[in-house]
Protein backbone atom coordinates (compact mmCIF):
# COMPACT_ATOMS: atom_id res chain seq x y z
CA UNK A 1 0.00 0.00 0.00
CA UNK A 2 1.16 3.19 -0.74
CA UNK A 3 0.41 6.19 1.44
CA UNK A 4 -0.29 9.48 0.48
CA UNK A 5 0.68 11.21 3.65
CA UNK A 6 1.14 9.78 7.45
CA UNK A 7 -1.03 11.90 9.79
CA UNK A 8 1.31 13.16 12.99
CA UNK A 9 1.55 10.72 15.79
CA UNK A 10 1.63 7.62 13.76
CA UNK A 11 4.29 6.20 12.07
CA UNK A 12 3.84 4.55 8.04
CA UNK A 13 3.62 0.57 9.58
CA UNK A 14 1.07 1.49 11.96
CA UNK A 15 -1.01 4.05 9.76
CA UNK A 16 -0.97 0.75 7.17
CA UNK A 17 -2.50 -1.50 9.79
CA UNK A 18 -5.11 0.69 11.01
CA UNK A 19 -6.18 1.39 7.31
CA UNK A 20 -6.12 -2.43 6.78
CA UNK A 21 -8.53 -2.89 9.52
CA UNK A 22 -10.92 0.08 8.41
CA UNK A 23 -11.11 -1.26 4.94
CA UNK A 24 -12.70 -4.42 6.29
CA UNK A 25 -14.37 -2.59 8.60
CA UNK A 26 -16.18 -0.50 5.26
CA UNK A 27 -16.25 -3.82 2.98
CA UNK A 28 -19.06 -5.13 5.45
CA UNK A 29 -20.25 -1.61 6.30
CA UNK A 30 -21.28 -1.46 2.53
CA UNK A 31 -21.99 -5.35 2.32
CA UNK A 32 -24.32 -4.80 5.41
CA UNK A 33 -26.02 -1.69 3.45
CA UNK A 34 -27.27 -3.96 0.20
CA UNK A 35 -28.34 -6.68 2.94
CA UNK A 36 -30.98 -4.47 4.24
CA UNK A 37 -32.50 -3.31 1.30
CA UNK A 38 -32.02 -6.73 -0.46
CA UNK A 39 -34.45 -7.65 3.06
CA UNK A 40 -36.33 -4.24 2.57
CA UNK A 41 -37.29 -5.03 -0.95
CA UNK A 42 -38.03 -8.87 0.05
CA UNK A 43 -39.67 -9.20 3.65
CA UNK A 44 -43.72 -9.96 2.99
CA UNK A 45 -46.38 -11.42 5.63
CA UNK A 46 -47.47 -9.92 8.79
CA UNK A 47 -45.72 -7.15 10.28
CA UNK A 48 -44.36 -6.36 6.27
CA UNK A 49 -44.78 -2.36 6.10
CA UNK A 50 -43.49 -2.03 9.83
CA UNK A 51 -40.10 -4.51 9.03
CA UNK A 52 -40.30 -2.84 5.42
CA UNK A 53 -40.10 0.98 7.24
CA UNK A 54 -38.06 0.26 9.71
CA UNK A 55 -35.46 -0.79 7.49
CA UNK A 56 -34.89 2.10 5.19
CA UNK A 57 -33.15 4.50 7.93
CA UNK A 58 -31.11 1.72 8.63
CA UNK A 59 -29.47 1.39 5.27
CA UNK A 60 -29.20 5.00 5.38
CA UNK A 61 -27.28 5.04 8.60
CA UNK A 62 -25.07 2.34 7.69
CA UNK A 63 -24.11 4.11 4.39
CA UNK A 64 -23.62 7.05 6.41
CA UNK A 65 -20.81 4.51 8.44
CA UNK A 66 -19.55 3.31 5.39
CA UNK A 67 -18.91 6.73 4.37
CA UNK A 68 -17.53 7.75 7.73
CA UNK A 69 -14.96 5.17 7.48
CA UNK A 70 -13.87 5.72 4.03
CA UNK A 71 -12.84 9.43 5.04
CA UNK A 72 -11.09 7.93 7.87
CA UNK A 73 -8.92 6.00 5.53
CA UNK A 74 -8.18 9.41 3.21
CA UNK A 75 -7.37 11.40 6.35
CA UNK A 76 -4.98 8.31 7.36
CA UNK A 77 -3.20 9.19 4.09
CA UNK A 78 -4.71 5.55 2.26
CA UNK A 79 -7.10 5.22 -0.38
CA UNK A 80 -10.48 3.96 0.51
CA UNK A 81 -12.14 1.02 -1.95
CA UNK A 82 -15.67 1.42 -2.25
CA UNK A 83 -15.75 -1.21 -5.34
CA UNK A 84 -18.55 -3.96 -5.48
CA UNK A 85 -15.03 -6.36 -5.52
CA UNK A 86 -13.46 -5.08 -2.70
CA UNK A 87 -16.42 -6.38 -0.61
CA UNK A 88 -15.95 -9.87 -1.89
CA UNK A 89 -12.23 -8.93 -1.52
CA UNK A 90 -11.93 -8.47 2.17
CA UNK A 91 -14.94 -10.41 3.00
CA UNK A 92 -13.99 -12.52 6.26
CA UNK A 93 -17.40 -12.88 7.76
CA UNK A 94 -20.17 -15.10 7.11
CA UNK A 95 -22.38 -14.18 3.24
CA UNK A 96 -25.77 -13.58 3.99
CA UNK A 97 -27.27 -15.92 1.92
CA UNK A 98 -31.26 -15.68 2.44
CA UNK A 99 -32.83 -15.48 -0.56
CA UNK A 100 -36.12 -14.17 -2.21
CA UNK A 101 -39.46 -13.12 -0.61
CA UNK A 102 -39.29 -14.45 2.75
CA UNK A 103 -41.36 -13.72 5.81
CA UNK A 104 -40.27 -10.86 8.02
CA UNK A 105 -39.82 -12.81 10.99
CA UNK A 106 -37.06 -15.23 8.68
CA UNK A 107 -35.48 -11.86 7.60
CA UNK A 108 -35.15 -10.29 10.73
CA UNK A 109 -34.10 -13.36 12.08
CA UNK A 110 -31.17 -13.54 9.43
CA UNK A 111 -30.34 -10.09 9.97
CA UNK A 112 -29.72 -10.35 13.65
CA UNK A 113 -27.38 -13.66 13.28
CA UNK A 114 -25.90 -10.87 10.16
CA UNK A 115 -25.86 -8.22 12.88
CA UNK A 116 -24.07 -10.45 15.50
CA UNK A 117 -20.85 -11.44 13.20
CA UNK A 118 -20.89 -7.67 12.23
CA UNK A 119 -21.06 -6.74 15.53
CA UNK A 120 -18.50 -8.82 16.97
CA UNK A 121 -16.10 -8.04 13.78
CA UNK A 122 -16.46 -4.35 15.03
CA UNK A 123 -15.61 -5.13 18.35
CA UNK A 124 -12.79 -7.19 17.58
CA UNK A 125 -11.25 -4.04 15.11
CA UNK A 126 -12.00 -1.98 18.34
CA UNK A 127 -9.58 -3.94 20.47
CA UNK A 128 -7.12 -3.72 17.62
CA UNK A 129 -7.32 -0.57 17.33
CA UNK A 130 -7.42 0.55 20.82
CA UNK A 131 -3.36 -0.22 20.72
CA UNK A 132 -2.69 1.48 17.24
CA UNK A 133 -5.02 4.78 16.86
CA UNK A 134 -7.79 5.24 19.41
CA UNK A 135 -9.32 8.52 16.79
CA UNK A 136 -9.91 5.16 14.27
CA UNK A 137 -11.39 3.21 17.50
CA UNK A 138 -13.83 6.19 19.12
CA UNK A 139 -15.43 5.66 15.05
CA UNK A 140 -16.04 1.95 15.36
CA UNK A 141 -17.45 2.36 19.15
CA UNK A 142 -19.84 4.43 17.55
CA UNK A 143 -21.06 2.86 15.07
CA UNK A 144 -20.87 -0.71 17.07
CA UNK A 145 -23.58 1.79 19.46
CA UNK A 146 -25.73 2.43 16.45
CA UNK A 147 -25.28 -1.24 15.07
CA UNK A 148 -26.56 -2.84 18.53
CA UNK A 149 -29.24 -0.28 19.10
CA UNK A 150 -30.61 -1.62 15.47
CA UNK A 151 -30.27 -4.98 16.61
CA UNK A 152 -32.41 -4.91 19.62
CA UNK A 153 -35.19 -3.09 17.61
CA UNK A 154 -35.30 -6.76 15.19
CA UNK A 155 -35.55 -8.28 18.58
CA UNK A 156 -38.40 -6.50 20.19
CA UNK A 157 -40.25 -6.62 16.59
CA UNK A 158 -39.88 -10.35 17.47
CA UNK A 159 -40.76 -9.93 20.70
Amino acid sequence: MSLSFIVPGLDEATSEKVIAILQNRLSQEQEAALVLKHAHWNVKGPNFIAVHEMIDPEVDSVLAQADETAERIATLGGSPDGRADSVIRHRTWKEFDLEGRQSTEDYLKALIEYYDSFIADDRKAIAELDELDVISSNIIQDHVQELEKFQWFMRSHLG
